[in-house]
């Protein structure tokens, strides 16, 4: 079987930036991985640069050879977040990330945010 993978923004900006600090991290993680999905925020905040640089349909494409199951949040899920972050202090778009990870059945959130993954491996997550 299959494993998933939630990615949050961390992963995505090393793998499409080789002069981030993470890059190589980001690069084994989804050379390794089996299958991929990242919250609709989450895609939103890798793409804001490539939007504000004009080179949003190259990024988009540039994504979608990571072939990213892209998670919605659905309808309802507001209470859901908001109780996520009161419990947990994360940042709206970190929570964003642990849910896309609940709504999935996921087996694994990867993350180089220190706070996220301690979240993460608290509700039986791996981090790799």
């Amino acid at each position: 079987m299959a494993r998933l993978i939630v990615l949050d923004a961390s992963i995505l900006v090393a793998h499409l930036d080789d002069t981030d600090p993470h890059s190589e991290a980001a690069k084994t993680i989804l050379a390794e991985g089996d299958a991929f999905a990242a919250s609709t925020i989450t895609l939103a905040e890798v793409l804001v640069g490539a939007a504000r640089a004009g080179r949003l349909d190259e990024q988009l494409a540039a994504l979608s050879q990571l072939e990213i199951s892209e998670v919605p949040i659905e309808r309802g899920a507001a209470a859901q977040l908001a109780c996520l972050r009161a419990e947990t202090g994360l940042r709206m778009p970190d929570c964003c990330v642990v849910h896309a990870a609940s709504v999935t059945g996921a087996d694994a959130l990867a993350t180089r945010d220190d706070r996220l993954a301690r979240v993460a491996v608290a509700r039986g997550l791996q981090t790799p």
